[in-house]
C-alpha cells in the first residue's frame, strides 16, 4: 500500500490546471527564526489555492458517463474553486453545497466558474451530509475534498515538487490540516523518497480533529470547529487521510488565533500577499516548532494552502498579528482617582512603546486604565506587571484574555455621572515611538482628564480623543492650554455619536 501512493503522485494529472508553484525563502522570517524557512506557495494558484490538484485530478479520471451525470461536492471553499474549475475545464456540471459560514470571496468565486452553489449548515460536516442526499437524489458523482485516493495524490504532486525543487537536505515540511487530504499525499510521497524529513502537521487548536485522532489512535469527532480558520474547520477526518497520517506524518502542532494572524502579517511582510487563515497555518505552525524543539540552522518548507481572504477580516487579523507576535502585552491597571497618579503612572511605563490606552471615568477614588504595551517577548508581559505593582498599581495581565482583546478594550466607557463640564476634543500628532507618552507628558492642565482613548494603527498620524472637565469660567485659560499644547485638535463635544453615548446623563 505504501508504494501505491508513489505511482498514483508520479502519474496524476494535475497540470492541465495547476501550476507548479514556487518555493520561496521568506527572508524576514527566516532572520527571526534563525532557520531557513521557505514557503511553498499554494497561495499563487489560479484559484489561489492547492484544492485545484485533487480535484481535478480526481475529476479527470471520471469515466465519460459519470461526468455526464455531473458532479458533487462539499466544502467550505477552496476545493469547491478547484471543483468549479474543474467542471468547467472539462465541460462537467458541478454542485457545491458549502457552509453558510463561508467566506463570500468563496462563494462568488465558485459561481464565477460556473459552480451551482447550495449553503447549508454551519461546518462542513453539516454540508457534507446535505450534499450525501443530493448526490443520491440526482445521481451525481460525489467528489469528496480529502478522503479519496485521487484527491490526495494530486495534493501528493506538491511534496514531489518540493524535492524536486529543493535537493539540499531538509529537516522538516509543515502542513496544514483539515480533512487529512494535503498531508497525507505529501507524508505518503515525501516520506518514500526521503524519510528522514519530517512531516509536521498543523491545525488550528479549536480544530484539531486529525491531533486528537493521532493520539487518541482512532478517529475522533469534535462537537465543534472554530470557524477562523473556515478552510480547515472540520469535526472528522478522513479513514484514508487518518491511515496514511498514522503511518507517515511525525508530529502535528496546534496554533491560537492569534499565533495564526502574526502569521499572516509575517507573510505579508516577506511577500506582500495576503493569506487566508487557514493558509498562514504551517508559518504558525514552523515558528511554534521553532521556539519549542530549539532547532537552528535547519531547512524549513512551510505550504502556504491559500489566500482567499475576506477583505473585512484584515481588521481583526491587524488587531491580534501584534499579540500573537507577542510584541503585545495588555494591561488593566488601577490607579488612584487623585491629581499626580496620571503623571507616576507615566513614569512606570518609562520609555516603552504605548499601542493603546483606553479610560473613562467611573469612580471617585479610582480610575481603570485598559494599556497596551509594545513588548520583544511574552516574558516582559510579566515584568511590566510587577513594575507597575510596585509603583503602587494594582494590575491584571489580559495578554492571553480573550475576553478584554476581542470584546472589553472596545467597551471602557459609557456615560458617567461624574463627568460635569466635560469637554471632548480629538487630536491628531505625528506618530513615531514614544510619542505619546511626550503628548501625555505636555498634557499637564490644570483640569481633570475625564476620558482618553487611543490605539497605534500604523499610520503616520496617532488620533487620541481626550474629555477634561473644564468649568464654564475656565473658557479663556482653556483656550490659552490648547494653543500652548500645539496639536492640531477638533472640538467634539456637540458631536451627536458622544453625546449619545458617553456624554454625561
Amino acid at each position: 500500500m505504501s508504494t501505491e501512493y508513489l505511482k498514483r503522485v508520479l502519474t496524476a494529472r494535475v497540470y492541465d490546471v495547476a501550476l507548479e508553484s514556487p518555493l520561496e525563502t521568506a527572508p524576514l522570517l527566516s532572520s527571526r527564526l534563525d532557520n531557513h524557512l521557505l514557503l511553498k506557495r499554494e497561495d499563487l494558484q489560479p484559484v489561489f489555492s492547492f484544492k485545484l490538484r485533487g480535484a481535478y485530478n480526481k475529476m479527470v479520471n471520471l469515466s465519460p458517463d459519470e461526468r455526464a451525470r455531473g458532479v458533487i461536492t462539499a466544502s467550505a471553499g477552496n476545493h469547491a474553486q478547484g471543483v468549479a474549475l474543474a467542471g468547467q475545464q472539462l465541460g462537467c456540471r458541478a454542485v457545491i453545497v458549502m457552509p453558510i459560514t463561508t467566506p463570500q470571496v468563496k462563494i462568488d468565486a465558485v459561481r464565477r466558474r460556473g459552480g451551482e452553489v447550495h449553503l447549508h449548515g454551519e461546518s462542513y460536516s453539516d454540508a457534507y451530509g446535505y450534499a450525501v442526499d443530493l448526490q443520491r437524489t440526482e445521481r451525481l458523482t460525489f467528489v469528496h475534498p480529502f478522503d479519496d485516493p485521487d484527491v490526495i495524490a494530486g495534493q501528493g504532486t506538491i511534496g514531489m515538487e518540493i524535492l524536486r525543487q529543493h535537493q539540499q537536505p531538509l529537516h522538516a515540511i509543515f502542513v496544514p490540516i483539515g480533512g487529512g487530504g494535503l498531508i497525507a499525499g505529501v507524508a505518503a510521497f515525501v516520506k518514500q523518497l526521503a524519510p528522514a524529513v519530517r512531516i509536521i502537521g498543523v491545525q488550528s487548536s479549536d480544530s484539531d480533529a486529525m491531533a486528537q485522532s493521532l493520539r487518541a489512535g482512532h478517529r475522533v469527532e469534535l462537537n465543534d470547529v472554530g470557524l477562523f480558520a473556515d478552510g480547515t474547520a472540520v469535526k472528522l477526518v478522513g479513514e484514508e487521510t487518518f491511515r496514511l497520517a498514522r503511518e507517515f506524518v511525525d508530529d502535528v502542532v496546534t496554533v491560537d488565533t492569534d499565533a495564526t494572524c502574526a502569521a499572516i502579517k509575517d507573510v505579508f511582510q516577506d511577500t506582500r500577499s495576503i493569506l487566508e487563515p487557514s493558509g498562514a497555518l504551517a508559518v504558525a505552525g514552523a515558528k511554534a516548532y521553532v521556539e519549542r524543539a530549539g532547532i537552528r540552522g535547519q531547512t524549513l518548507v512551510a505550504i502556504t494552502s491559500g489566500a482567499n481572504m475576506n477583505f473585512d477580516r484584515l481588521r481583526f487579523v491587524s488587531e491580534r498579528a501584534e499579540i500573537g507576535e507577542q510584541r503585545e502585552a495588555v494591561f488593566a491597571v488601577t490607579i488612584p482617582e487623585a491629581r499626580g497618579s496620571f503623571r507616576r503612572f507615566c513614569a512606570a511605563v518609562g520609555d516603552r512603546n504605548v499601542t493603546e490606552f483606553n479610560y473613562r471615568i467611573a469612580d471617585p477614588a479610582e480610575a481603570h486604565l485598559f494599556v497596551g504595551i509594545q513588548i520583544n517577548q511574552r516574558s516582559e508581559a510579566t515584568q511590566i506587571a510587577r513594575q507597575f505593582e510596585q509603583a503602587g498599581f494594582a494590575t491584571l495581565d489580559l495578554t492571553d484574555d480573550e475576553l478584554a482583546k476581542l470584546h472589553l478594550r472596545h467597551l471602557v466607557g459609557g456615560h458617567s455621572p461624574l463627568a460635569r463640564d466635560e469637554r471632548v476634543y480629538s487630536f491628531a500628532f505625528p506618530e513615531r515611538p514614544g510619542a505619546l507618552m511626550r503628548f501625555l507628558t505636555q498634557m499637564d492642565p490644570e483640569w481633570n482628564i475625564s476620558l482618553f482613548h487611543y490605539r497605534n494603527h500604523g499610520a503616520d498620524y496617532g488620533r487620541i480623543l481626550v474629555g477634561l472637565q473644564v468649568p464654564a469660567t475656565d473658557q479663556q485659560a482653556f483656550q490659552a492650554f490648547l494653543t500652548q499644547l500645539g496639536y492640531p485638535y477638533t472640538d467634539e463635544s456637540r458631536n451627536p455619536a458622544y453625546r449619545l453615548f458617553l456624554a454625561a446623563p
